[in-house]
């Protein structure tokens, strides 16, 4: 397949674009490296740095016949999109339909789309939340991938672009970028490789649904073979709280670094969990890395990395 992969530098996108290319796909990246960086990038796809937004996009989609289009580039900071939202919804919204609309007018006929299931569903009803949970993002951002979601329901069917939407609990591992306000698991491993100390937020009690990023590109792989249009959950269906996490990395990376709490975080969720089970049914997948083994390796990676 000829696949377009847009955030392709990224820690995500940079991980499904070596698994297309080892499949033997032909993959184009567009990324603007805002936080994409070129060492992720693979020698074997080709690379344009372009913004989403920009004009520049439908001479991609005219220069190649793309069979799929992966959209993954995206602004993703919660904070930030709390901060600015006009900038997370001039990226993700109209990001977004650029991509889209290039696509419709090139005939692709499949869009898969990275969205957010630790957004999406705002503060639970019941745990974990299945795709029929309902939707009340609390964030800026978790409100611009519900509203792209809809977007692709629309492209669906009045101009019948097939979608597959991946919502994605808290995903870590290699590659992940440390140095923002996302991405707890890098930034605590990046701080104790360092001997810096990390801080908890609050009293850590908060959950999350920790998913290892070999998992979510397997999941972007088998969503080449749907054949129809579909939301689908990608995570454990395990909550671990941030003071457990901080506990297993301090193991891996640094035994005497002290547990220091500051303050809660305003609007912060207290619990997030997903539940897989549709894809397991659709599609067969299921999370294969426990949370152990996933913060082993990408404690191995940052080692080698910031050591």
């Amino acid at each position: 397949m000829n696949i377009l992969v847009t955030g392709g530098a990224g820690f995500i996108g940079s991980h499904v674009v070596d698994a297309y290319v080892a499949d033997g796909h032909n993959v184009v990246i567009v990324d603007d490296l805002s936080s994409g960086v070129k060492e992720n990038l693979n020698p074997r796809a080709k690379f344009y740095q372009l913004d989403i937004r920009g004009q520049e996009i439908q001479q991609i989609f005219q220069r190649h016949s793309f069979d799929v289009v992966n959209h993954l580039a995206a602004q993703m900071d919660v904070r930030r999109s709390v901060a600015d939202p006009m900038f997370d919804a001039g990226v993700n919204v109209i990001g977004g339909l650029n991509i889209f609309e290039s696509a419709r007018q090139s005939g692709v006929k499949k869009i898969i789309f990275s969205s957010t299931g630790g957004a999406i569903y705002g503060e639970q009803d019941y745990f974990p939340a299945d795709e029929e949970h309902p939707v009340r993002p609390l964030s800026p951002y978790g409100i611009t991938k519900l509203v792209t979601e809809k977007y692709l329901f629309y492209y669906k069917e009045v101009h019948g672009v097939e979608h597959v939407v991946l919502r994605y609990a808290n995903v870590y591992g290699p590659r992940q970028n440390p140095h923002g306000e996302a991405g707890v698991v890098a930034i605590f491993a990046k701080k104790m490789i360092q001997g810096e100390q990390p801080i908890i937020n609050g009293d850590g009690k908060q959950t999350r649904d920790y998913t290892y990023v070999g998992d979510v590109v397997r999941a972007n792989v088998l969503a080449l073979k749907y054949p129809g249009s579909n939301v689908f959950n990608i995570g454990t269906g395990i909550e671990t709280d941030v003071t457990q996490l901080f506990r297993i990395l301090r193991g891996s990376l640094n035994p005497t670094c002290p547990e220091e709490h500051g303050p809660a975080k305003m609007g912060e969720q207290l619990r997030s969990v997903i539940s897989s089970a549709r894809i397991q049914r659709e599609l067969g997948w299921s999370p294969s890395i426990s949370l152990p083994d996933g913060l082993k390796m990408t404690a191995e990676f940052f080692k080698k990395k910031f050591a």
